[in-house]
């Protein structure tokens, strides 16, 4: 074989069969999404009903059972935040973390942090009532302030441009906003997170991630259905 027909084994790897399992409506899986698109990377979607879950997803993820699962050369690839390094390790291009070891640390900090401390505490404030609400909404704003502190100096968490810490909180352009319009609250506003917001329009503007959104009518109607159900549940009997 001519060197320039020559394939390494890595090479071989990033050539295999990839498929994302995943739904239309997760903030999970959309990482998984805008990684794959922000290098470039082919691959299949395969959409599940959680309702009723196929049995390729059971045997891909038999623990958990649920999504994002990332198959690659026939090796299921589980959550978000794992699979995001996982693509970042095999396709080099368009670096989603730092090469500096002290700040890649620094972004695996935040992106747990997210999952964590903020989107818990937020959907705490979106389906509790009353001075539950009210103290939930301080836990989440005292929460997404220690998030509007990374930005300072910053257009994205990674600097100029998008990466894994973003992707991480990507969820917050998105989601966010859905929640306030359900629940009636305002959790950011430009006076406490004047860096939080500018960030949210300039990740939201991205070409790439523009593209994906879920129907935001959609969303509205899903949401309101969880909110229906947990607040019920907290109304006094």
């Amino acid at each position: 074989m001519s060197s320039s027909a020559m394939v390494t084994a890595n090479q071989l790897i990033i050539m295999a069969e990839l498929k994302l399992f995943r739904t239309w409506s997760s903030c999970f899986c959309l990482r998984v999404v805008w990684a794959l698109d922000l290098k470039g990377i082919q691959y299949d979607t395969i959409f599940e009903d959680l309702s009723n879950k196929s049995s390729l997803l059971l045997q891909y993820n038999p623990v958990y059972k649920k999504v994002p699962v990332l198959v690659h050369n026939g090796k299921p690839l589980l959550e978000s935040l794992v699979i995001l390094e996982y693509i970042d390790e095999i396709w080099k291009q368009t670096p989603l973390l730092p090469e500096d070891p002290s700040e890649r640390a620094t972004a695996r900090f935040w992106a747990k942090f997210g999952d964590d401390k903020v989107l818990p505490s937020i959907w705490n404030a979106f389906i509790k009532q009353g001075k539950d609400q009210e103290e939930a909404i301080v836990t989440a704003q005292e929460n997404l302030g220690c998030v509007e502190r990374q930005l300072t100096g910053k257009k994205f968490f990674n600097g100029e441009t998008i990466g894994l810490v973003d992707l991480a909180f990507g969820w917050l352009a998105n989601l966010l906003s859905v929640f306030e319009e359900v629940c009636g609250v305002t959790l950011i506003d430009h006076e406490k997170f004047p860096l939080l917001l500018e960030w949210i329009q300039n990740f939201a503007d991205a070409p790439i991630i523009k593209e994906s959104w879920p129907p935001r009518d959609k969303l509205i109607t899903r949401y309101q259905a969880f909110h229906e159900v947990y607040t019920s549940k907290e109304a006094p009997k």
